[in-house]
């Protein structure tokens, strides 16, 4: 025992060497993958609930640019932005503010004799986890135009809902899912209607309780030395609002650092372990895997080898592809950003994603 406890301090020296080595060399494989794939920059991590166990960074935040990468880099993160609103509607929900069945029309009534039947009883849990019915709309559709609404942004948004309720319902898929970015433009406007916030200031609310600074738009917007998106030729997009993304800002127009986004991540995974004092255990459980197929902003499926059940989305709304998966029983999630939305960008992320877990999940 005294020779064992001699040698101790040497053997711990030599573990924390041997994972620095495996980390380094995780990092190593996803740089070149980066390079391979002409990916400017790419961050990914692996957590578990109170810990990062791989993570890395690499690249620039404009090709052809002498921008490197910094670890404070913040990346828009899309349809994952999702997954926050939802989670912001489960704290009103717990505060009572709202219900998961409330109604729409119970908020504006005033709208639901120019709508169509069809939505007479969509809820707050409806639109959350796509089963609204609502036409599928997203930035690139071409109608309606910011020329066809008036007033400030919030006001138009409240015209985007009219839109979209005189619209005919979206054929149901097989799942019995009718994704639309629709259903969470009117999400949006019942969270802000029961809290009498306007949601910036519901996620930036948030984000202060985890210590995570969210911002909106794309990074270089109000920062000219954070990653430029770049489009699907992989040509950078310089500083320029979207009125259509600001349409959807609870759909998908929220960025954040990698570090910051590993905290909200951290959260879900200790409440799906029952040690969050935010919401219950099941709670957590039925916004991630509660509602088949797509719960509150999350995707779930088991996984057809390991049988887990995998809740995960994308976020790429045309500059920046962001890929999330969480798996439930290995108690842990891989995050993958990139500051590009290229097809090859696409084939980068799965090849990642698939050496990350093999790494890493059970």
């Amino acid at each position: 025992m005294k020779n064992l406890k001699a040698y101790l301090p040497q053997l711990v020296l030599i573990l924390f060497s041997m994972a620095a080595t495996a980390q380094s060399a995780t990092s190593h494989f996803a740089d070149s993958i980066r390079n391979a794939y002409n990916i400017p920059e790419l961050a990914y991590a692996v957590v578990d609930a109170n810990s990062i166990l791989d993570t890395g960074i690499s690249g620039a935040q404009r090709t052809n640019s002498f921008y490197p990468a910094k670890s404070n880099d913040r990346f828009h993160i899309g349809s994952n932005t999702k997954a926050i609103t939802s989670f912001i509607a489960a704290l009103l929900v717990r505060d009572g503010k709202i219900k998961w069945n409330t109604k729409f029309f119970d908020f504006f009534p005033e709208m639901q004799s120019v709508s169509k039947s069809v939505y007479s009883n969509i809820t707050l849990e409806n639109l959350l986890t796509f089963r609204a019915r609502l036409p599928g709309y997203t930035y690139t559709n071409e109608k309606p135009v910011n020329s066809d609404f008036t007033g400030d942004v919030n006001q138009q948004r409240l015209q985007l809902a009219q839109y979209f309720l005189k619209q005919s319902p979206m054929k149901m898929q097989r799942t019995g899912l009718t994704p639309s970015n629709a259903d969470y433009v009117l999400a949006e406007l019942m969270l802000e209607k029961a809290s009498g916030k306007d949601y910036k200031t519901l996620v930036t609310d948030f984000g202060k309780s985890l210590e995570i600074d969210f911002g909106f738009d794309y990074p270089n917007l109000t920062d000219n030395l954070q990653p430029w998106g770049h489009n699907a030729n992989l040509q950078p997009i310089p500083p320029k609002g979207n009125y259509k993304l600001n349409w959807l800002l609870a759909a998908g127009n929220i960025n954040v650092s990698l570090e910051g986004y590993i905290k909200f991540v951290q959260l879900l995974l200790r409440g799906l372990d029952g040690n969050s004092n935010l919401l219950p255990q099941a709670e957590f459980q039925n916004l991630l895997f509660g509602p088949e197929f797509f719960a509150f902003g999350w995707f779930n499926d088991p996984d057809p080898e390991t049988f887990q059940e995998i809740a995960y989305n994308d976020g790429n709304a045309g500059a920046f592809i962001t890929q999330v998966k969480i798996f439930k029983e290995s108690k842990r999630s891989i995050i993958i950003f990139t500051n590009a939305a290229t097809p090859a960008t696409e084939d980068g992320i799965a090849v990642l994603m698939l050496k990350l877990q093999q790494l890493h999940i059970e």
